[in-house]
């Protein structure tokens, strides 16, 4: 595939083994769940991306398993925050350099502090954005917690 992104360049950088899948994008469903299922991956194993501001570190990023929710206290916690709120879709973009539905944790236009679901230890291989809606990056957890850099936590709850 000839399409690479900031973060599958930032992979090529780092020499680490990662695939691209590309998969077709529905406008109305942007979810985690429908994802998934386009790429074929169980829903454990797709996880999304959300950008989080913290009243004492400002912007942070979270990566979850895709049909969980983001425990905000657990989050503010981990990352020495009193409390923390997702941001406002107008801003995820101009934050980050991605679009909703491609926001990817790796190869934002800033580096923020990035924080995973401990459970992703449990995976062998997970997907996440590639920084493009309709495409998936699918690598070793181990070494997406290595190109960023990310603290674990248990930051994620059951829907």
């Amino acid at each position: 595939m000839s399409l690479k992104t900031n973060a599958a360049r930032i992979l090529d950088q780092s020499k680490l083994h990662y695939e691209l899948k590309e998969y077709t994008v529905d406008e109305s469903d942007l979810s985690a769940i429908s994802v998934a299922q386009k790429v074929g991956l169980p829903i454990e194993q797709v996880y999304k991306t959300l950008v989080v501001r913290g009243d004492k570190t400002g912007v942070i990023v979270a990566c979850i398993q895709g049909d969980r929710e983001l425990h905000l206290k657990a989050l503010a916690t981990l990352s020495g925050n009193k409390k923390v709120e997702v941001v406002s879709l107008k801003e995820v973009q101009p934050l980050t350099g991605y679009i909703r539905g491609g926001v990817s944790p790796v190869g934002m236009k800033k580096q923020y502090p990035v924080f995973i679901d401990s459970d992703i230890k449990s995976q062998e291989k997970i997907a996440v954005s590639a920084g493009l809606r309709g495409l998936q990056l699918f690598l070793s957890p181990r070494d997406l917690i290595s190109v960023t850099k990310a603290q674990l936590g248990e930051i994620s709850t059951e829907l």
